[in-house]
């Protein structure tokens, strides 16, 4: 009889347990490295989940399925959205600025968290001094601005001048390709405010914006799309924006674009070229839409093949 009355109050006791709600607490979405002198900051805007199958462009279907069979990943792929806050001692300079807003249904996204994840890694809006746009898609330049008001009030707002042509010319939105227009009118919101207060600057292809940082061109995504080299002490990271959307397709095979692409050649062009760089020198990579912190190396994998190498996590 005491063992039967154990055996029912242990089950009383595990049933307690289990029955505990699940949490609903996300984690700070940053992750930070040392870079020579640099402070490196990851910041997770969250994720946006897109029928990759339907958007990657010229790749075979059965090329495609084994790549995603290969790393457990179905067609239907949420992706990361990440941008970098760099630290330098002298400036605080953020790249790229998420989401914000700019999904709307039935895009399924959980993004638009720059501001919160900002402040969990310890800083404000305000502090940050320059935002460098790898291009003006509404991944990366959603989070400038709300509702006509922008969201870093005291930064310079940097990007190619070619990018800033080609979106903030409404008469380019008529030879834009199918999907593009609505890309005119959200580059207008969110780089608007900054136009506005002449805290918006255009640069022309390899530039150094602040010191230790620079703007590699890579023209194709859009026309100005641009790469940033951040190096201090001979450390080097390269934040590569959209060079890849879909890594596990798009490094093993760096032909495969997307209909994101402006100019889908020159992407192709501009990948090849840049996968080949990184994997030959060995420097750091930040990569947008690689999974959150998207932070590692690029590694050959035999011929015109690569693969990932993420950072060793660090709890520092």
């Amino acid at each position: 009889m005491k063992r039967l009355v154990s055996l029912l109050a242990s089950a009383m006791i595990f049933s307690a347990h289990a029955a505990a709600p699940m949490s609903t607490t996300t984690d700070s979405g940053v992750y930070r490295m040392q870079l020579g002198d640099f402070q490196v900051s990851a910041l997770s805007d969250g994720t946006v989940t897109l029928p990759i199958d339907k958007l990657l462009t010229d790749v075979a279907p059965a090329v495609l399925h084994n790549a995603l069979q290969h790393d457990n990943l179905k067609p239907m792929m949420e992706i990361s959205i990440n941008a970098y806050l760099v630290n330098t001692g002298g400036k605080l300079v953020l790249i790229d600025t998420g989401a914000g807003d700019s999904f709307k249904p039935p895009v399924v996204a959980r993004a638009g968290r720059l501001q919160e994840r900002l402040r969990n890694a310890g800083y404000t809006p305000e502090q940050v001094d320059a935002v460098l746009l790898t291009h003006i898609h509404g991944d990366h330049s959603g989070g400038l601005s709300l509702n006509g008001k922008a969201l870093f009030p005291n930064a310079q707002v940097y990007v190619d001048q070619r990018d800033a042509a080609f979106w903030l010319d409404q008469r380019n939105r008529a030879t834009a390709a199918t999907g593009q227009q609505h890309g005119f009118d959200e580059a207008q919101a969110m780089l608007g405010p900054y136009v506005k207060a002449g805290r918006f600057k255009t640069f022309d292809g390899a530039t150094e914006i602040v010191p230790g940082v620079r703007a590699r061109p890579a023209y194709g995504h859009t026309p100005g799309h641009s790469l940033y080299e951040v190096e201090s002490h001979g450390q080097k990271l390269l934040l590569i924006g959209d060079l890849l959307h879909a890594a596990s397709v798009q490094l093993p095979h760096p032909d495969v674009t997307i209909k994101f692409d402006v100019d889908s050649s020159q992407a192709r062009v501009q990948r090849r070229s840049a996968l080949a760089d990184a994997a030959r020198e060995g420097y750091w990579i930040g990569a947008a839409h690689i999974s959150y912190p998207g932070l590692g190396h690029i590694q050959a994998n035999g011929k015109d093949s690569y693969r990932w190498v993420p950072a060793n996590y660090s709890g520092w």
